[in-house]
């Protein structure tokens, strides 16, 4: 069953619940700019089978430009490189780019040739070896200074690079606020629980809930209390589950979803009235001050998942959610409960 369709589906039924700032060119410069100047000088090897040309580059290559280390063997060097990642190879040898290229491909160093003659076929020579940059050997010392620089910017930006998609990656699976799953993350992953339960015939439920009358909390006690209430709330939805197993998501602003596997009708409506007595029962608090929440909750069980059913994570979440709006509707601070069957719209 593929999952393609249905994530953009749920994304646009999302849409309407939770919407990201924009972040600014300004903000992502400034970013960069502070990682690039925090990062350490990149690791590099120097290895060159002549040795005058190596002690001329050991003298030209600044500690503070590039955290050097010169070595002569070039299998050695490849072991240090398989071993520790190095960012910057400087090398004389045309078969050490070659091997370097063909062993090191989960995170490629830039490669700077230094070519014996300072001619067009012996810099081709080293760019078809795989070179990134090439010089001659008796080029001037200015432009052998810029070259080690723009090695080292280079390898900077994909330092700073590599940390910034993980860091995205790790921000885009989890609400900034809550620390709970994001709204990005449910799209993805919610129908991958469903098509998991579906290929192995198990159950599944889907709780969504939404904080009642949380616009007067915001108006009243201002956002700062409206977010210590979310990041509370979401805690306490947490609490109350399965780790490692069950999962909460913030999907709106005050609207959040969990995801029960291998967890049936029966089992679910009772978790999802454990949530809405936890909820009640116990005071949130701001700034030292005791405040009363509730919440009205919508769940979508299926004892078990059916196979072959088109768009159906689509449907579990319409399910749930119309559950949810009638409990809004008939008074707030309930549980609303559907089991899925086949027909169900």
């Amino acid at each position: 069953m593929p999952s393609g369709g249905q994530t953009t589906v749920i994304q646009r039924i999302l849409e309407r619940r939770a919407q990201r700032l924009p972040v600014t060119h300004e903000e992502t410069t400034a970013s960069i700019a502070v990682m690039l100047r925090v990062v350490p000088p990149p690791r590099t090897l120097l290895v060159c089978r002549d040795v005058s040309l190596r002690r001329q580059l050991e003298r030209r290559i600044a500690a503070g430009l590039l955290d050097c280390e010169s070595i002569e063997d070039e299998h050695e060097a490849l072991q240090r490189c398989g071993a520790e990642h190095r960012a910057v190879i400087v090398t004389d040898s045309v078969q050490l780019i070659r091997l370097a290229r063909a062993r090191l491909t989960q995170r490629p160093p830039f490669v700077l040739y230094v070519a014996e003659l300072d001619e067009p076929a012996a810099r081709a020579a080293g760019l078809r070896a795989g070179a990134d940059e090439c010089i001659g050997r008796h080029a001037a010392e200015g432009e052998l200074d810029a070259r080690l620089a723009s090695a080292r910017r280079i390898a900077e930006l994909e330092a700073v690079l590599r940390v910034t998609l993980a860091e995205n990656r790790k921000l885009s699976a989890t609400d900034d606020l809550t620390r709970v799953a994001s709204r990005r993350f449910f799209s993805k992953h919610f129908p991958r629980e469903i098509e998991r339960a579906a290929r192995y015939g198990r159950a599944l439920g889907l709780i969504l809930c939404d904080i009642d009358l949380f616009k007067c909390i915001n108006d009243s006690l201002g956002h700062a209390a409206g977010d210590q209430i979310l990041r509370q709330f979401g805690a306490r939805l947490q609490k109350q589950l399965r780790r490692g197993i069950d999962w909460v998501a913030r999907i709106g602003g005050e609207e959040f979803a969990v995801i029960l596997p291998e967890t049936g009708y029966d089992a679910a409506l009772e978790v999802a009235r454990k949530l809405r007595a936890s909820i009640a029962q116990a005071s949130f608090t701001s700034d030292g001050q005791s405040i009363a929440v509730t919440a009205s909750f919508g769940l979508c069980g299926l004892d078990r998942v059916p196979a072959g059913e088109r768009r159906l994570a689509e449907r579990v979440l319409k399910i749930a959610d119309a559950a949810l709006y009638r409990s809004k509707h008939s008074g707030r601070n309930r549980v609303t409960a559907t089991m899925f069957n086949a027909s169900s719209e």
